[in-house]
């Protein structure tokens, strides 16, 4: 079967995109008289002329025009898999974006994405925190992080940790002089700390027990527009906070802050890695995703807004 080698297949397609000899052998670091002869092979290899020369130009025939049509796209896919192969022996490197609701960015940092990095201290990772949802295509990002339930049905997703909680939680001192709720309803006569949705609606309190559900409008001195302040103001004792589980665990741990209404927290969806469907991942890509499927199924995770 006639056939031509790579190499023969770059030399038509150089001098048919610079439309000159010498110019083609300059880009491929050849001699004019060496790319000559490859063409001159092929042409002798298809039976068939693919260029018109003459002293002062080179063009392709109609034979020639059809080889380059088919042959171009074909010589493309063949260098992209010679550098999708070697990236495999290679160390990941470069950078990769991640888009995250804060409360998910908090929760996969230390045990995913600085595990990962010294791993592979050549990739760059850069988080970009929004509490809205965004298309991580659109924005350039590789990966987003949301609540299973929130991810895109068009995108690939793979689950990170088990089951979260919201958690209601003050200082020993405020309950001893406030009283501590012992239902929902009971939030009416305490300072609450009120925390303000990216849309401009303050976050009402989810609450569920015995398949009853129920959304507190809490009040209270201080509105935020970061649910992470709410613990620094609950350990100044100001109020009581709904908090992620993660971000007090230690407080919790610590006694300085007491967990109320713990039988009306509801368990939340885990959290999911979630990104397209790529033809030709990058090695950095690959070895994230690889890494969170490894160890993203026994983290330890809790949230709360988000």
């Amino acid at each position: 079967m006639a056939q031509g080698s790579l190499a023969e297949l770059e030399a038509v397609l150089m001098v048919a995109r610079r439309g000159k000899f010498r110019a083609a052998a300059l880009e491929l670091g050849v001699s004019t008289t060496a790319l000559s002869n490859a063409i001159a092979k092929l042409e002798r290899t298809l039976g068939v002329r693919l260029f018109n020369r003459t002293t002062r130009s080179v063009s392709l025939t109609e034979a020639g025009q059809q080889f380059v049509a088919q042959v171009g796209p074909a010589v493309r896919d063949i260098h992209e898999a010679i550098e999708i192969a070697r990236s495999q022996t290679a160390a990941p490197s470069g950078t990769l974006r991640i888009n995250a609701f804060p409360t998910a960015a908090r929760e996969i940092f230390s045990w995913l994405v600085l595990p990962f990095l010294r791993v592979h201290p050549q990739v760059h990772i850069d988080i970009v925190t929004e509490g809205r949802l965004v298309d991580i295509v659109e924005g350039g990002f590789d990966f987003g992080v949301r609540s299973a339930d929130l991810v895109p049905v068009d995108m690939i997703a793979l689950p990170l940790g088990g089951a979260r909680r919201n958690v209601v939680v003050g200082t020993p001192s405020y309950l001893k002089t406030h009283g501590t709720p012992v239902i929902p309803q009971d939030l009416a006569r305490h300072a609450c700390l009120r925390v303000r949705l990216p849309n401009g609606a303050i976050h009402r309190w989810p609450f569920e027990k015995d398949g009853q559900s129920l959304q507190i409008d809490v009040e209270g001195a201080v509105t935020l527009d970061e649910a992470s302040l709410a613990r620094a103001a609950a350990l100044a004792s100001i109020g009581l906070a709904l908090a992620m589980e993660s971000d007090v665990r230690e407080d919790l741990e610590a006694g300085r802050l007491v967990r109320v209404l713990e039988d009306w927290t509801p368990v939340l969806p885990s959290l999911s890695l979630y990104y397209p469907s790529r033809r030709n991942p990058t090695a950095a890509f690959k070895a994230f995703v690889d890494f969170a499927r490894r160890h993203g199924g026994g983290a330890a995770l809790g949230t709360a807004i988000g």
